[in-house]
Order: C-alpha cells, then structure tokens, then sequence
C-alpha cells in the first residue's frame, strides 16, 4: 500500500491535510534560510532610490510651489509688489514665492479670492489682494504659514523700499473642499494599486524558483506520487503567501517606526471612502487574492520549465501581461461607473488592483464581499488548472515513470504521516 493510498491510520491524506504538509514544509524551510535574509534586504536598494529621487522630486516641487501666488490689486500696487518681489528675491533667495498678476482691479473694485481658489481657475496656491500697505493673503493653512512673512516683506519694500517695519498681513483659510477631498482619495486609490502590483509582482516569482528547484532534484515527482497535485500547489501557494505576509509585516512596521520618527501620519493624507482601518484590511484581502492568482500561473509556468533560464523565458510573457493588466486598472479609476471599470472588476488578474482603488474612492462594503467571494472561485479555477498542467508534465513518461516516483515516494512516505515534516 502506497503512501498515497493510505496513511499511518489506514486512510489517504485529504487535499487540505496533504496542502498543510507541503506549505508547512516550503514555510519552514524557506523562512530559516540565509536566502530568505538577503530577500528582506533586497527591497532596501530600490527604496533607497526612490527616497533619493524623492528628495530632488521634492525640491522641484518646492520650487514649482513657489511660483504659484497670484496678485490682484490696483494697476500701480500691483506693478510695485512685482517690483518688490524681485527686488527681496535678490536678497532672501528662491524661498520668495514667485508671484504673478491675476488681475488689475479699478479703484473701489473687490476680488473674490476664496471663491477663484476653490473652483480650482487657474494654477494658483494663494492669493495676495488689498494693498502693500494693508496685504491680505488667502491661502490654505499651509500655505499661509509658509508664505505669511515673505509676503509682509514684499509688501513692506513695495510700499516704501526703506522701511523699517512691516504691515498686518490679514489671512484667510481656505477650507478643503470637496473636489481636494475627491483628489486625495485619488491619490489613495493609485498609490494603492501602485503598491499591491509592487508587493505582488515582488513576491510571487519566488514560486518559480523554488518550484524549479525541486523539479531539477526529483522532488516534485516524489510528492506527486506520494499526495494529490492539487495539494502541492496549494501547499506551495499558501507557503509562499506566508512568507510575503511575514516579508510585508516586517517592512511594514520598518516604515512604521521610520514615518512615526519623522512625523508623518495618516491624519496628512485624504481619509479613504471605506477609512483607514478597513481600507488596510482589504488591501491584505485583495493582496492574498491577487498574490494567488498570479502564483497559480507562475506555478503553472513553472511546470513548463526545466532549467532557471527556460523560467525566465516562458515568465516573461505572463509578467508583461500582469503589467499591461495594471495599466488596465489604473486606467479604471478614470472611468467611475463606466464599463472600463466594470470590466477590470470583473477579470480577474485586474479585480483586486480596480476594488482597492473602489476602496479607496466609493464608502460601500458590499461590492467587495461579491469581489473576494468571485476571486476565491476564480483563485480555484486557477489552481486546478495548473495542476492538471504540471501533472500532464510530470507524469508524461509513462507508467514506468510514475511507478518510478512511487518507489521514491515510499522512501519519504513517512513525512507525511501524521503531518511530519521527517520520514518515519
């Protein structure tokens, strides 16, 4: 009687008995490595990339901010603030906001600045009117705090260039309004997906070697003499998704522990429509849905390979895919309620990046039940496909071939007896 037949109890290992087994034995294996160590580091040089091209990107925004104020005032005092400005320019240094005539406003004429920056006309960040000798400058709380004391000093040289003292710069806050709210969200919403495909294409291609490596060593065919196809993918899936999930965790509470330092919070960013805390549960959800779904292909390719660099050939294809896939996403978020976005919800490579953009943008829970439940079925269909592949590929050779693997599975049967992890 074959280990596949029975176990040390008379009966056969079920299909989620078997899984455990297999992932519990990948999980382990791969977690206590000194491979795995240098697979936490090997983030750490694109982040560090990113945290410098962020420094010069955030350089070049704060130089493209400070050209963003606008001047409506009176013909004379609004050629006297230009003047002003470049004249403190020269002295003080780019931190001088450039500013730019909006409107030259006749004598007794008022200019409604808060209303010209919430309907979002033109570019401008803030808004300086009155005079030189009475400024008032509408901005929102940011800004005002930034660029209070350099419009006084504007102000105070183009009203008399030897003065000694200042004028009351009067402020007005602009709220946020509902199209900044609708804005941030945005942004959420993309710099989700942004991450899941990050994450996901990170760490599903390390299915593909490991799965090859066993392959070039027999011990795929011995598994699959000894249990179910279906369970060594579904053990070699959820092992690897438990390493991505303690990856992640680590890297997570890393850049936790770095933004807390550096005082940065959720509070500076828009709040998502589903809010914080369950818009983080969903992204995990739509993470281990996608990680599975792409994975059950990698494995699938994986079967068609025998060596590293027929992997890396034949998973060039789907990777492309799963890009142009994002970019079908991405391109979702545009199109609220229009069939792009219904499409992308629906195929199910793209589902989890479009719902965590949906999480991000719309406040209902009830589409991402129905998303998760069609993503579960779909991870499923996946999986039973791609082990019906890798089976055709393993066991071409023939009877002589498997009762081949058998004789080499009775040789490690004993692992898994009893869910152990070493022959009897």
């Amino acid at each position: 009687m074959t280990t596949h037949e029975r176990n040390d109890t008379g009966g056969r290992l079920s299909l989620w008995q078997a899984a455990f087994v297999i992932a519990r034995r990948d999980f382990t294996a791969i977690l206590f490595s000194r491979a795995f160590i240098f697979f936490l580091l090997g983030p750490l040089f694109p982040v560090a990339v990113m945290a410098l091209a962020g420094g010069v990107g955030a350089q070049v925004q704060t130089e493209a901010a400070a050209a963003d104020v606008g001047i409506a005032m009176e013909g004379g005092d609004v050629d006297a603030m230009l003047a002003a400005r470049e004249e403190v320019r020269g002295l003080v240094g780019p931190a001088v906001p450039h500013m730019v005539e909006i409107k030259r406003l006749a004598p007794g004429e008022s200019f409604d600045a808060t209303g010209y920056l919430e309907t979002g006309e033109g570019t401008f960040a803030a808004i300086v009117t009155g005079s030189p000798q009475a400024p008032q400058l509408t901005a929102t709380q940011g800004r005002l705090i930034r660029w209070e004391g350099m419009v006084a000093l504007v102000a105070a040289h183009a009203a008399d260039p030897g003065a000694r003292s200042y004028p009351q710069v009067t402020t007005n806050t602009v709220e946020t309004s509902g199209a900044s709210q609708n804005t941030g969200r945005l942004h959420t919403a993309q710099g989700g997906q942004l991450l899941l495909f990050l994450l996901i294409m990170l760490l599903a291609s390390m299915v593909l070697s490991n799965l090859v490596e066993e392959k070039g060593n027999k011990i795929i065919e011995i598994l699959a003499a000894a249990i179910p196809m279906d369970a060594v993918f579904l053990g070699k899936l959820f092992a690897m998704l438990g390493i991505s999930v303690v990856g992640i965790a680590l890297w997570g509470s890393t850049a936790f522990v770095i933004l807390s330092a550096g005082g940065v919070s959720l509070s500076d960013y828009a709040n998502p429509g589903v809010g914080w805390p369950m818009f983080f549960l969903l992204f995990a959800l739509y993470f281990g849905m996608g990680y599975l779904l792409l994975g059950s292909i990698f494995l699938a390719v994986g079967s068609l390979a025998t060596t590293v660099r027929e992997v890396q050939t034949l998973s060039m294809p789907a990777t492309m895919f799963q890009i142009l896939v994002f970019f079908f996403a991405s391109l979702a978020v545009t199109d609220r309620g229009g069939w792009i976005e219904y499409t992308a919800v629906a195929f199910p490579l793209s589902s989890p990046f479009a719902m965590v953009a949906r999480a991000a943008m719309e406040e209902s829970l009830w589409p991402h039940v129905v998303a998760l439940a069609w993503q579960a079925l779909c991870v499923g269909i996946f999986v039973k496909a791609g082990a019906s592949l890798f089976r055709k590929r393993v066991m071409k050779s023939g009877p002589r071939g498997v009762r081949k693997s058998r004789s080499l599975a009775r040789l490690v049967g004993g692992m898994f007896r009893n869910g152990s992890n070493t022959p009897a």
